[in-house]
Formats: C-alpha cells, structure tokens, sequence
C-alpha cells in the first residue's frame, strides 16, 4: 500500500513540476484526447461528435467524477472481499477501463434515439408534403428545403433526389433509403409510394391518413418505452451492485475475524473473483440491453 501511495505522489509532483504554471488537469484531458484520437474506432468518433453537436456529451469534470464513482466503489467491494490492497488497486483500474466502452454505448443510445427522431420527422414531413404536391421527390424537395433535417439522414435525402433524376424512377432511391435506415415505418411508407407510383392510385389521401396514424402510434409507444426502460435501468442498477454487497453480508454473518481466515483458502478466493467477474459481466450485459436496444421495432 505505501509502494502504490509513494508512486501516486511521485507522478503528481513530476506532474507539477513539468507542467508548472499550466493546467494540470487540462494537460491530462489533453493526453487523453489525444490517445482517444489516435485508436478510438470511427464508429465510436461519429457518435460521439453527433452527441456533441446535441449538447448531451459529458465535460471533463462528469468523465472525472465517474473514474472517482467507479473506482471508488472497486476499490471499497473489493477491499472488503480480499482485505488486500494489490488486489484492490487492480481491480480499481480494470473498472476505469471499461469507462470509455459505458461512453461508447451512452453515446450510441443517444445517436440512435437522435437517428429515430429525424426519421420520425423524415416519413412525417414526406407525406404532408406528398398531400400537397403528389409527387414523391418534390415532396423529398420540400422536406430537405424546410432546414428540419440534418446529417446523415439530411445527406441522405439529398442522395435519395439525386439517384431519383438520375434513374428516372423513384425504385432506386427508396431501395438505398429502405437499406440505409430499416425501421417498418419507412418501409411501409416506400411501399406505399410505390404502389402509388405504379398502379396510378387516384385517391391517396385515406391511405395516407392511414400511415400517418401508424407513425404517430409508433413514436407514441417509443417514448413510452423510453420512460419505462430509464426506470427499470435505476432498478436493475441498483440490483447490481446490492449483488457485490452479498458477500460483506456473509461476512457479517460469520465475523470479520473468521472470514479473514476463510479467505486465505486459495479456492475460497478463486470463488470470489468469479463472483466479482459473474456480477460485473451481468452488468455490462444489462448496460449493452439498455444503450443498444432502444426499443425503436
């Protein structure tokens, strides 16, 4: 323990001295960034720049205080498991590592509910505008000139009046929208378009109607399951960590004393690191569910 204490004080006071008159803490955030820049993946780069751009980021200071949350509540479970700072220590950094993995899904969430809301204002817009012009790219016009959409799905659009000139038909561009983003309702709305297209439909407009109710009964139940799943997110959370604290129960039972000695057993110890490694990986599995599944179909 005095080793491990001795090496933190060495690093901050080398910090200090190098970096004397800076921000230390910017200078760190700076490092950071930097090796984020270099091996972060692009998928994690695009959503985490579209979080960004809504504001919903969190600053340096947030990202600090989760390091502190979660290594702090390692440090303290795992401690009370082995009473062996080393152990202790390590654990401590293998929770701060998977911070930026929670980031990654966090921000993944938010670019997906982001990415349903303008696909909402995408099939929504398309088909009031379809109910004045009767023409499916003047309507995609119309949509992408009202300044409601932005990338990737404004980008998009922007490809679907492309393809549509180019072709001659609308097949292509609603293939390659249908592709890009797969949710029912906009399928259902192409299929639509193109019934309307090939088989001439004189009256559209109840048909129409129809596949406006359909959407606003989807992004009714979408934020309803939203709130409900945000709910449950506290619960299952709070699951979690009373099942890291079952084992301090079984050492109150038995006495601090006696459960020292019991945890100097090699297989008594192999026993608690799976439960460690068992409840961590349910909790990561839980927070993939929740941050992955958005519940969008």
């Amino acid at each position: 323990m005095v080793f491990f204490l001795l090496l933190i004080i060495a690093i901050a006071i080398l910090l200090y001295r190098n970096y004397k008159g800076q921000n230390v803490s910017k200078f760190i955030t700076d490092q950071v960034q930097a090796v984020y820049e270099r091996f972060a993946p692009y998928s994690y780069k695009v959503v985490r720049e579209k979080t960004k751009d809504l504001g919903q980021e969190y600053t340096a200071r947030q990202y600090l205080i989760q390091v502190l949350i979660m290594g702090g509540f390692a440090g303290i479970v795992t401690y009370m498991y082995f009473y062996n700072i080393v152990v202790s220590v390590i654990y401590v950094f293998i929770a701060i590592a998977f911070i930026p993995y929670l980031s990654f899904l966090r921000c993944k969430r938010i670019y997906s509910e982001f990415i349903f809301e303008q696909i909402q204002v995408y099939t929504t817009n398309t088909i009031m505008e379809f109910a004045t012009t009767q023409s499916f790219v003047k309507s995609l016009e119309g949509v992408r000139d009202s300044g409601i959409l932005e990338d990737p799905v404004l980008s998009d659009v922007n490809r679907m009046i492309d393809m549509a000139y180019e072709e001659g038909s609308i097949d292509g561009a609603l293939n390659f929208m249908s592709n890009k983003y797969p949710y029912y309702i906009v399928k259902n709305m192409h299929q639509l378009f193109l019934q309307i297209t090939k088989e001439g439909a004189q009256d559209t407009g109840e048909s129409l109607e129809n596949m406006q109710l359909d959407i606003d009964t989807l992004v009714e139940s979408v934020y309803r399951d939203r709130m409900d799943r945000a709910t449950f997110h506290k619960k299952f959370l709070q699951y979690g960590i009373m099942l890291f604290l079952l084992v301090m129960l079984i050492q109150y039972m038995l006495g601090s004393e006696s459960y020292i000695e019991l945890i100097k057993s090699l297989w008594v110890q192999i026993v608690l690191h799976f439960i460690i490694i068992f409840n961590s990986y349910f909790l990561l599995k839980g927070e993939k569910y929740y941050n992955e599944n958005v519940g969008v179909e």
